[in-house]
């Protein structure tokens, strides 16, 4: 696709074609919300530039502030900082010690994006007179079919009704991490990347001169920057050494704590004597933790079969498809459970309890903590749960 398509509002028909709407964009100081920022003013918003300052221990988000507000100011735009460091440390990095000290592997970025984006800025942003959020995450934003606009409805009538879908770009794709969004903040957020692949949110960068247009992607958990996860923990949680055992129960080494390993790890597993002076042993993967004796199980080889599960159980669910809501149900889904996975078919099935979701292919490092989130046979996001 060329630039000169992308860029043009005519050929490539407008998606949220009311002029003058004012809408708060979250700029991170990446080129994904400059270029968001771009085209949504391109398209006749009102836009305003929103840096979110949460809790950051390397001091990179200075940088990527004043690279948002340079990237504000060459837009003429508006621009705020808008400070959520006291909340974000305390719903969103606290929230990750607290699910690592239980021997969960805890996803921040789903809390992030629940508690603070379209949480706290989000009410922000409503209380200062908007009529939109905007992020530039890659997902679609579509109707919802099961809602039907009536004839005399205009563009953003109160009939209306939408839902989250893959983004083209399934690469980037980042639903996965937006299961934990509700009907009204669906509604009053635009994604404007949906239909970009990451090679053209570059192309559209460079074109108009962005600051940004060649900065790297953040990697990893956003609040530590260069910082090892594991070594940030341990400021939280004590390094205790405890046994790693094989599937036949016997002692292979030992480990500095079961609460630092995610099952299906395969580096850093500990120190294990039986490889000592073996150039051609089979790499070793974290099968299951025991918190409490602080122990290590694990598996040799990334196929054994006690890397899979058949199914899960899912808490703290949330599904914007309402019928899904019911006392007794089976729905055939695509899922995922971590991400950038490729959705594989699954049954979500309610019952008294609570809700499950079966394989119908088993599947490989299923860790407790992490999201699983399921959609329909068009990828359109229906909810998700975290797996327990």
């Amino acid at each position: 696709m060329s630039i000169k398509k992308i860029l043009s509002p005519k050929k490539r028909g407008r998606v949220y074609p009311e002029r003058n709407r004012r809408v708060f964009v979250g700029m991170s100081g990446g080129v994904d919300s400059s270029v968001a920022a771009y085209l949504l003013k391109k398209q006749g918003y009102d836009v305003v530039g929103v840096f979110m300052r949460g809790y950051n221990i390397d001091n990179c988000q200075e940088r990527d502030a004043e690279d948002a507000r340079r990237v504000a100011e060459y837009l003429n735009i508006p621009f705020y900082v808008w400070d959520f460091e006291k909340e974000y440390k305390e719903k969103v990095v606290d929230y990750m010690i607290d699910g690592y000290k239980k021997g969960l592997t805890p996803n921040p970025d789903v809390m992030c994006n629940k508690e603070i984006k379209f949480g706290l800025f989000f009410e922000r942003a409503m209380k200062f007179g908007a009529d939109y959020v905007a992020t530039g995450h890659y997902v679609k934003r579509v109707t919802c079919s099961l809602y039907p606009v009536t004839k005399k409805a205009k563009s953003e009538d109160r009939n209306r009704r939408y839902m989250l879908q893959v983004a083209r770009d399934t690469n980037k794709d980042q639903s996965y991490f937006l299961w934990a969004l509700n009907q009204e903040q669906i509604n009053k957020s635009l994604f404007p990347l949906g239909d970009l692949l990451k090679p053209e949110v570059r192309k559209i960068a460079k074109k108009i001169g962005v600051s940004t247009a060649e900065k790297k992607d953040s990697q990893g958990v956003c609040f530590l920057g260069m910082v090892n996860i594991k070594e940030f923990l341990k400021k939280y949680i004590p390094e205790k050494i405890g046994d790693v055992l094989n599937l036949a129960g016997e002692k292979i080494g030992e480990h500095n704590g079961a609460w630092f390993y995610t099952i299906g790890q395969r580096s850093g597993v500990g120190n294990l004597k039986h490889q000592k002076g073996q150039k051609n042993h089979k790499p070793l993967y974290v099968v299951s933790k025991d918190i409490k004796k602080n122990i290590l199980v694990v598996a040799e080889g990334g196929d054994n079969e006690e890397l899979y599960k058949e199914e899960v159980r899912l808490d703290e669910c949330n599904f914007v498809f309402s019928k899904l809501q019911v006392t007794s149900y089976k729905l055939q889904v695509l899922a995922r459970v971590r991400y950038r996975q490729p959705l594989f078919p699954a049954v979500l099935v309610r019952e008294k309890k609570g809700w499950k979701l079966e394989f119908l292919k088993p599947q490989r490092f299923v860790a407790e903590g992490q999201s699983a989130v399921i959609y329909d046979q068009k990828g359109t996001m229906l909810g998700g749960g975290v797996i327990v």
